[in-house]
């Protein structure tokens, strides 16, 4: 069956491409089978028409680099006869083909997306049958958006299936609908040609990976590409706060923020992170790690800026770097300027102003001057791009300009950035430091490993700290790591330590650092001490002098050691299918002495056992689930076991929502007065027992309540008395918790049940 689609192709930006997926494969499908999907054809695309538009709009800076031509569809599983349902392995399975002939490779924008749990979303090409290779996916519940949309990737060719797995009973649950198709027509796979995926920037450019940009390989982290529908539009970059948490802030142009078909929403934008060649001279680079979708926090065309904050975190693997800036705005300060964008919607580059920007007023909005660059260039599509100063620290965004290439060499045209210590005062400063500490000077983070050009720059790291509590009196032997990131060699560094807040210590290393090198030095050992370990460490001088850059010259670590008598406790954990969702943390009064997950998914069933080292006193264990359906029972069996330091279970659960709360003691004061001690503890026999057990340890006539390993009831309470026979027919099969009170003694046993 096929559908005619007549529809206007809109020439304007809308909606596209790939976000952080979760996994999986797509299922088999047979060529055949594949050819009886309803089929969404879309219009021919009028190539001449888009490449005359391009022609003019390719020299416009402020103007987004077209790559695609979109359709408006409405493709929805829930309406009947838009797709095709049937049963396989166990679940509902949705598909819907979309072709648009002579695409190079076909977006997708999804303008209904609200999966449920354990749904997934894939989009393949057309004719891979094995389901192994070239799709996007899994997409899942993750992936919701409060906007309930989601942009998708490019799939290369010009044919591609809409794959929706759900269990069976959540079919209806599900909200999936095709709003727009893009037909990306510029040949992105011609890798014999010197061009992007997105976009074809001049032969001037400088890939960010040439030993130019050696020295930028922490700054080039915070820089992505935002694409939207047909369109490579800008640039941006995520920024620092000084609550320094990992906050996706992202700074790009105000006039990104109304570029054609955008309409003042990012919800469908597409932030691609490192979008670049891994050498210098390649024109090729992933396009697998992107972010879909932000909110807007302020923006201002006084300086032209914008600050969003993305729709969900940049994954650890992604490894990104939240850059620095500078907004004291002076330009006494600024000695040169870097600035590293995605010009054409290509790869990423980076480009070099020798000479000090300057103060100016451009378009009505307050600028950095840059008279010319003098190595790299920017383009259409590096709108937003961050510029740097000399010391690796933001000062403003690109707004606007006449540079350009002139074959190998720019054109020796100026460029004009808005200025971030304007934008300070212009609700920027309310952003970047949330908590009002008055800062205007910030490095980026994390710094570890991120270096400068500086000549007299060391840094410096701590080693060998426990990463555990410590049970025990032990002594502590720790390692600080120094290292260069001056360009000048390092012979001399005097440094100051400080244990535990006492009297500060002063060292000194002597020898030869080239830059990038670094030695490993252990520090004299020293006793932990009972409760929070503290150890500090900072740079004084470099070859005699003071060091250029604060960035990376202090460090600290702390670890908890229990000196006293400790008891050995364990928690136990069960995975469900979901384990990503779970972790978990043990405090007391307000410290945090232990903590863990998340763990994987796809584990259900999998024991985690969590040894815990405690002295005497009072503890709040908190169990937390992400997603807000505790650990069981749809999606697995998953729960917890609290058990004390002579294995009796004290607590179990795993039924609860956001969060579940336990507060136990280590000694005999208990919230229930457990006997916590394991005095005068109960069994069970026989075990395992099959249809019947007696609780050995009883003393006489008490209530007893059955719950199973996640804290759900299963019989009771009843009264037992001393010797009786307590009849388990009923009973389900595994581990089985009997909560035993006696007069105001609470006591828990721990039985199998088998059969």
């Amino acid at each position: 069956m096929h559908r005619y689609f007549l529809l206007l192709v809109t020439l304007i930006a809308s909606q596209s491409y790939s976000q952080v997926t979760q996994g999986g494969h797509p299922l088999p499908l047979t060529q055949s089978r594949a050819s009886e999907l309803p089929t969404y054809e879309m219009p021919q695309v009028d190539l001449e028409a888009l490449q005359a538009g391009d022609a003019v709009t390719d020299l416009v800076k402020t103007a987004p680099w077209r790559f695609g031509a979109e359709f408006e569809v409405s493709i929805d599983c829930q309406r009947e006869d838009d797709g095709a349902w049937s049963e396989e392995h166990g679940v509902a399975v949705w598909r819907a083909a979309v072709k648009s002939e002579g695409a190079i490779a076909i977006g997708l924008w999804f303008s209904g997306y609200e999966l449920p749990k354990g749904a997934k979303l894939f989009i393949r090409s057309a004719g891979e049958s094995s389901g192994s290779h070239r799709f996007l996916g899994a997409f899942t519940h993750a992936n919701n958006k409060e906007w309930n949309a989601l942009a998708t990737g490019l799939i290369a060719g010009d044919e591609v299936i809409v794959e929706l797995q759900v269990p069976l009973d959540k079919r209806e649950a599900c909200r999936l609908e095709v709003g727009q198709v893009v037909h990306a027509y510029r040949d992105i796979l011609n890798k014999a040609q010197e061009r992007g995926p997105f976009g074809n920037s001049g032969a001037c450019n400088i890939n960010v990976n040439c030993p130019e940009g050696d020295l930028w390989q922490c700054e080039k982290r915070s820089v992505a590409l935002i694409v939207e529908g047909g369109f490579a539009m800008c640039t941006g970059a995520l920024i620092n706060t000084t609550a320094q948490d990992g906050t996706p802030v992202f700074l790009t142009a105000n006039h990104c923020l109304g570029a054609p078909g955008l309409g003042g929403s990012m919800n469908n934008w597409l932030f691609y992170f490192n979008h670049e060649t891994s050498g210098c001279t390649g024109n090729s680079g992933p396009t697998d790690q992107s972010v879909s979708g932000a909110t807007l926090l302020v923006s201002n065309g006084g300086s032209d800026f914008g600050l969003i904050e993305l729709s969900e975190t940049p994954p650890a693997d992604y490894n990104v770097f939240y850059a620095g800036w500078n907004t004291t705005d002076s330009e006494a300060q600024v000695v040169n300027a870097v600035s590293i964008h995605h010009p054409s919607g290509d790869l990423k580059k980076i480009c070099f102003e020798d000479d000090a920007p300057y103060h100016d007023n451009a378009g009505g909005a307050a600028v950095w001057m840059i008279d010319q660059w003098e190595l790299g260039v920017t383009e259409p599509g590096s709108s937003g791009a961050p510029l740097f100063d000399q010391d690796h620290r933001i000062i403003g965004q690109l707004y606007g300009g006449a540079a350009a290439c002139n074959g190998t060499v720019n054109n020796g045209q100026l460029d004009y950035y808005g200025r971030l210590g304007v934008a300070w005062g212009l609700g920027a400063s309310d952003v970047l430091d949330p908590n009002g500490t008055g800062t205007q000077v910030l490095d980026g983070f994390p710094a570890e490993g991120c270096v400068t050009s500086l000549e007299l720059d060391a840094g410096v790291g701590i080693l060998g700290l426990p990463d555990e509590v410590l049970c025990g009196s032990e002594q502590i032997t720790a390692s600080y790591i120094l290292s260069n990131f001056g360009t000048v060699t390092l012979t001399q560094v005097n440094l100051e330590y400080v244990i535990n807040g006492g009297a500060p210590v002063q060292t000194q290393w002597n020898g030869s650092l080239e830059q990038y090198d670094n030695v490993q030095v252990d520090l004299p050992g020293f006793d932990a001490q009972d409760g929070e370990n503290t150890l500090s460490i900072a740079v004084l001088s470099v070859n005699g002098e003071g060091d250029e850059s604060a960035f990376n010259n202090s460090a600290s670590g702390e670890f908890m050691a229990f000196i006293g008598p400790t008891l050995g406790w364990e928690l136990v954990l069960t995975l469900d299918d979901y384990g990503s969702e779970t972790t978990w943390t043990v405090s007391q009064s307000g410290t945090l002495i232990a903590e863990g997950g998340p763990y994987q998914d796809g584990e259900d069933g999998m024991l985690v056992t969590v040894p815990l080292c405690l002295p005497e006193g009072c503890y709040a264990l908190i169990i937390q689930d992400s997603w807000g359906d505790g650990m069981c029972c749809e999606y697995g069996e998953g729960g917890y076991e609290l058990f004390n330091h002579n294995g009796v279970l004290i607590t179990a659960g795993g039924e609860f929502t956001e969060n579940e709360l336990v507060n136990f003691c280590t000694d005999a004061v208990s919230t229930e007065n457990l006997d916590l001690l394991g005095q005068a503890a109960l069994t069970l026999y026989p075990t395992p027992a099959s249809t019947s057990l007696r609780i050995a340890g009883l003393e006489g006539q008490a209530t007893v309540t059955v719950l199973d390993a996640a804290g759900r009831l299963i019989d009771g309470p009843m009264q037992v008395g001393a010797g009786e026979l307590v009849h388990t027919a009923a009973w389900a099969e595994g581990v089985v918790v009997l909560r035993v009170i006696e007069g105001d003694r609470v006591r828990v046993v721990r039985g199998v049940i088998q059969r």
